[in-house]
């Protein structure tokens, strides 16, 4: 991302009254067992998806995409849009926001209990995530509840 200062003032007013979501509630719960004995999942808002998949939508799409676990690294494309977004890291490394890999050393290494069967991928730099928080959001949560999901940990772009 770059700096405010070398945006254009449309560009810089834009990023300065993006809207930031508050909540009264928090959405943590504290963990119920060790996470050696638990279920991790991996969810991220970088419009990440399989090339047999229908990219992202850039205009406030808020839907999601289903990557197996099973999946390889060059099965899974970005179409994430962003002004000043450099790709570089994640086309030479999708560990970099996506970490398929570190994930399964941390099972292999009894770290972490065991993996869910798929991963889950949202559109980041939403301006209106209504649909995220009303309808995709707990779509996802559902199916990770129902995997026997335990942690997930989210990725940003």
């Amino acid at each position: 991302m770059p700096k405010l200062s070398v945006l254009s003032e449309i560009q810089r007013k834009s990023m300065q009254m993006f809207p930031c979501v508050e909540h009264d509630d928090t959405p943590w719960t504290p963990m119920a067992k060790k996470l050696s004995e638990s279920k991790v999942a991996l969810v991220t808002s970088a419009g990440l998806h399989l090339r047999t998949d229908k990219p992202f939508n850039h205009s406030g799409d808020s839907s999601f995409r289903v990557i197996p676990r099973s999946s390889k690294a060059g099965d899974i494309l970005q179409s994430h849009a962003s002004i000043g977004f450099d790709h570089t890291g994640i086309y030479r490394d999708l560990n970099v926001t996506f970490p398929i890999d570190r994930l399964q050393e941390l099972v292999d290494q009894n770290k972490i209990g065991s993996l869910s069967d798929n991963y889950y991928s949202f559109m980041g730099a939403l301006r209106d995530v209504t649909g995220v928080i009303e309808k995709t959001g707990p779509e996802v949560a559902k199916r990770l509840k129902d995997e026997g999901v335990e942690v997930v940990l989210l990725t940003p772009t």
